[in-house]
């Protein structure tokens, strides 16, 4: 059986066995992989890297600047796909990936991690973006949720397969490895997709819109610098007469202004304010920002807190994070089927974030001497609520513009979430770090001076180096842990709540059985 789907007026259709369809599909998975796998597999290995690179304080911004740089380059891919096609972006997208992941592997100090970090992300942003988009042209809405729930799946996978890389390297060759893996799987993502991805291209009918893509990037960075000021600057707080901080907050809102200005003049803006009005299109944007924020923040720590509160090694740590990722697979592949059989989707975001808030508030009865058993129960719980969700909601918001703007609102979609991973993941790390940096720095004066070893600080400490620690000292370093980790939670709670409260305002629009190619060639 044949998919006919029509290129652009200069070239002839193209016709898409469903065979073809599963090699792209196939390409789509592996470069999805990539992506989220150098997320999980770092988070692992991350106690060990800032140990090693003296940078524990500014933890976070291993992540924050991955995410940063995926964020903002996402909306820059889906606009330039609608304009020219996917092919080009797409293999740019592994390219990026594979040098930023060589540099990373090479990286001397922690500033050379975090610039070649921003490298891979600037990659993983068009992997995510474009992978969803072509199947939105490949595959009508309706037949699609069989396809993005694997693609959800790919995620939980991942989340599993890179804790136990991660903690593999970690004690094994070392963590660099969490970056050289990186290379083969992105060389030969990239030659399948060079060979596979043959889609129509076509001439933009508009001028790309420069001008918004500069001031989006400016605002987005700095939300995520104001978000972790103090991890920045090692300060207590906000210091409103620091001339640095007011002169970041003030750039920060004129770039936001700017940006909505010049999206409401362009002729065809980087991200259409219009796509706001639908209201099926703005509740999927509040539900995947508040998911971000939530999810990353809290799947971000929970190995640090598996590895340096109970004790147990990175390798293991990746193993009891095991339970998360079964939720999501059994979630992800169980709404995509029945999205496809019964052509409703609004129920799930509703279930999904309605589990996930209960499970993060759940998080914060974490201890350390808590069962393994209760908090792989946790965690399983808030898998189930995130695999409902992550894929649901961009098939909702494809299914909610025309296919000329599948890109964008894909685009569009991700941005938001991953925003919301870098702002939510700054400000927990942000919280959970000044909580801990004051709980040690008393705790430590309440031990004899002699029981404290003359290098000990949060600076510097790895889960081998709290192993090592005398009784006395590793028993108060595992409570500032954990009693500065779990009152974290609370701040993601509301958040997720939010998404929660969002979701009964879907609007369900009807799914369209059409391919997106098709319906832009007949537009």
């Amino acid at each position: 059986m044949t998919q006919p789907v029509e290129g652009p007026s200069s070239a002839p259709p193209v016709e898409l066995s469903r065979r073809r369809v599963f090699v792209i599909f196939g390409a789509l998975l592996a470069a999805m992989f990539l992506s989220s796998l150098d997320q999980s597999v770092v988070g692992t290995a991350l106690p060990t890297i800032v140990g090693d690179l003296g940078a524990a304080q500014n933890e976070g911004w291993i992540i924050t600047a991955y995410l940063l740089a995926i964020a903002i380059v996402m909306p820059i891919y889906g606009k330039l796909g609608d304009l020219v096609g996917r092919r080009i972006p797409f293999l740019v997208a592994i390219a990026l990936f594979v040098v930023g992941s060589t540099g990373s592997a090479l990286a001397g100090s922690f500033v050379d991690l975090i610039l070649w970090r921003s490298v891979q992300g600037l990659g993983a942003g068009g992997l995510v973006i474009l992978a969803q988009a072509v199947i939105a042209d490949i595959v009508s809405a309706r037949e699609r949720g069989k396809y993005m729930g694997p693609m959800g799946a790919v995620f939980g996978v991942a989340t599993v397969t890179g804790p136990l890389l991660g903690g593999w390297f970690t004690q094994g060759p070392g963590w660099r490895w969490c970056f050289w893996t990186n290379v083969p799987i992105g060389l030969i993502a990239l030659g399948v997709a060079w060979f596979a991805l043959k889609l129509p291209s076509h001439r933009p009918a508009h001028r790309f819109d420069l001008g918004g893509a500069l001031l989006l990037a400016t605002a987005t960075a700095g939300v995520v610098f104001l978000t972790s000021w103090t991890s920045l600057t090692g300060a207590a707080g906000y210091d409103w007469g620091d001339p640095g901080l007011l002169a970041l907050t003030a750039g920060t809102l004129l770039a936001v202004a700017g940006f909505l200005v010049v999206e409401s003049r362009v002729s065809d803006p980087i991200v259409p304010l219009r796509l706001f009005r639908s209201s099926t299109f703005a509740v999927a944007a509040i539900i995947a920002l508040s998911i971000g924020m939530a999810m990353f923040a809290a799947l971000s720590f929970l190995p640090t807190f598996l590895q340096m509160a109970q004790g147990v090694g990175a390798t293991e740590s990746g193993l009891l994070m095991l339970p998360m990722t079964i939720g999501i697979l059994i979630t992800s592949l169980a709404s995509g089927l029945l999205i496809t059989r019964t052509g409703h989707y609004k129920l799930y975001p509703i279930v999904g974030m309605g589990v996930a808030t209960a499970a993060l508030a759940w998080l914060t009865l974490i201890s350390a001497g808590m069962s393994m058993v209760l908090f792989g129960a946790m965690i399983f719980v808030l898998g189930l609520g995130l695999g409902a969700v992550l894929q649901t909601i961009v098939i909702a918001a494809q299914n909610s513009v025309p296919a000329t703007q599948v890109g964008v609102a894909t685009s569009t979609n991700n941005f938001l979430r991953e925003i919301g991973a870098a702002v939510g993941t700054s400000a927990f790390s942000t919280a959970f770090t000044t909580r801990l940096s004051t709980t040690l720095a008393e705790d430590m004066r309440q031990l004899p001076a002699s029981d404290v070893p003359a290098a000990f600080g949060a600076r510097s400490l790895t889960p081998a180096d709290v192993a090592s620690l005398p009784a006395s000292v590793r028993e108060a370093v595992v409570e500032a842990y954990t009693t500065s980790l779990a009152p974290s939670f609370w701040y993601l709670v509301p958040v997720a709540a939010v998404g929660f409260i969002a979701a009964f305002f879907m609007r369900e629009i009807r799914l369209s059985d059409r391919a997106g190619l098709s319906a832009r060639a007949s537009s």
